[in-house]
C-alpha cells in the first residue's frame, strides 16, 4: 500500500514545536498533513515513547499508522451525507478524508492544540465543512446520533474503555457503524473481545502501512450492534 513520503519542514508551529509536512496519496489525490513526527514502525514507537520521558509532546499532533490505515479504509466507502463523529481526532486525517467524500464530520479531542492542528490540516486540504469540538470522554455531553463513529488508535488506555463504550451506546445511530483502527494492541483486543461477547458483530480488514523497511500491520475493525 502506498502511504506517505516525508517532505520539507513547514515553518509553522504547534505549540513550541515545528511542524513537518507529510504528503499521502490516496483516493486519487495527494493529501497534505502537518504533524510533529511520523511514527509508523514499532521501533519508531518505542523511540517516541522513550523520548517522552525527557522531551514530552502531545500524542495527538503526531501522525500514527492507524490514522493512515483508517483514512485508506474510509476512501473505499460510500460516505455521502453520513453523519460522522471522530474521537481523538489527532492530526485530523481520517475525518478530513471522510468530509472530502461528502460526510458531515464532527472531530473531537480533549486538547485545543490538537483541534487547532485539525483545523489547519482541513483548510490545507480544501475541506471547510468539519465541525471541531473539545470533548472529554469522562464527562461526555454530546447527545447526537451518528451514522459512523471513528477512532484511530484510541483503545490503548484500558481505564477509558467504559467511557468509550458509553459513547458507542449513546451516540451510534440505529444501524450505525463503529470503525476502529488499531495496531493490534493487547488492551484493544481485550475491549473488542468484550464487545463481541456482549453481542456486537465485529469484522476486520487488515492494512499494511509501509513507509519503513518493516511494515506495520493495522486492523480496521467494523463494529455493528447485533
Amino acid at each position: 500500500m502506498s502511504t506517505a513520503t516525508e517532505r520539507d519542514i513547514v515553518y509553522t508551529t504547534a505549540g513550541d514545536r515545528p511542524l513537518e509536512e507529510i504528503q499521502l496519496s490516496l483516493d486519487g489525490r495527494t493529501w497534505s498533513i502537518l504533524q510533529t513526527g511520523l511514527v509508523v514502525s514499532r521501533e519508531q514507537e518505542v523511540a517516541f515513547l522513550r523520548a517522552q520521558k525527557t522531551a514530552p509532546r502531545p500524542y495527538g499532533i503526531v501522525l500514527w499508522p492507524a490514522a493512515i490505515a483508517l483514512a485508506h479504509d474510509l476512501a473505499t466507502r460510500d460516505l455521502a451525507a453520513k453523519r460522522i463523529l471522530e474521537l481523538g481526532a489527532g492530526t485530523g486525517l481520517p475525518g478530513i478524508v471522510a468530509a472530502a467524500r461528502g460526510a458531515r464530520v464532527v472531530q473531537t479531542d480533549h486538547q485545543q492544540l490538537v483541534l487547532d492542528l485539525c483545523t489547519r490540516n482541513a483548510a490545507r486540504n480544501g475541506v471547510t465543512t468539519i465541525e471541531h469540538r473539545m470533548a472529554d470522554w469522562t464527562a461526555w455531553e454530546d447527545a447526537a446520533r451518528y451514522d459512523v463513529i471513528l477512532g484511530a488508535d484510541i483503545l490503548y488506555a484500558e481505564s477509558l474503555h467504559p467511557h468509550m463504550r458509553h459513547i458507542f451506546d449513546a451516540n451510534l445511530a440505529t444501524s450505525g457503524t463503529v470503525l476502529l483502527a488499531d495496531p493490534f494492541r493487547d488492551t484493544s483486543v481485550r475491549l473488542l473481545e468484550a464487545m463481541q461477547a456482549d453481542g456486537w458483530r465485529i469484522t476486520m480488514d487488515k492494512w499494511t502501512v509501509a513507509v519503513t523497511p518493516r511494515p506495520r500491520p493495522i486492523g480496521v475493525f467494523t463494529l455493528v450492534r447485533a
